[in-house]
């Protein structure tokens, strides 16, 4: 019992032809079961990946491949309408802003028109009331005139007559006046 209380409580007892031989791995006897079942586990893990999770991931990754070319045609599909889209949107705002210059250029020349037409038509208007005040001028002058030969006879008959005592006679004064005018 001397022996028992000089174990640790909880302790194992190894029988002695256990604990010389080392580590099993490492144990030349073993070596060829060893060998035997790592080229059975080598095997069939090979067999296993080459049947079937490398097809399977071969086939993921060509689905993979297969959706992104797809994407990418559909996103060049995508660039290739828009760019149609804006290029159409261009041409459509070019021919808008050409018909809006056109439109304002015709527009321009309408007005254009019309005022030309009502400055003609003020101008003729004007023409015509000048014409008009030019004819009652030229009356009014010729009246005036008129007035101012006789105005002017009676004035020179009237001084002569003064001056000498005698009245001259109206048709010398007349003739006298006028070309006193004429010059």
């Amino acid at each position: 019992m001397a022996q028992d209380s000089a174990q640790p409580v909880g302790a194992v007892e190894v029988p002695a032809s256990e604990h010389g031989r080392g580590f099993p791995p490492f144990d030349s006897q073993t070596f060829p079961s060893q060998l035997f079942w790592l080229a059975i586990a080598f095997i069939a893990l090979y067999l296993l990946m080459a049947r079937i999770a490398l097809p399977r991931i071969g086939s993921i990754l060509e689905a993979r491949r297969r959706r992104v070319e797809d994407d990418l045609a559909e996103a060049q599909h995508f660039k290739d309408a828009s760019d149609a889209a804006i290029a159409a949107h261009e041409k459509a705002l070019a021919e808008a802003r050409g018909r809006a210059q056109t439109l304002a250029n015709e527009t321009r020349a309408k007005a254009a028109a019309a005022a030309e037409a009502r400055r003609k038509e003020a101008d003729a208007k004007l023409n015509a009331r000048i014409a008009e005040a030019e004819k009652t001028i030229a009356g009014t002058r010729s009246a005036a005139m008129g007035n101012v030969r006789s105005i002017a006879s009676e004035a020179a008959g009237a001084i002569v007559e003064r001056l000498t005592g005698i009245a001259p006679a109206g048709n010398e004064v007349t003739e006298a006046v006028s070309k006193a005018l004429k010059r």
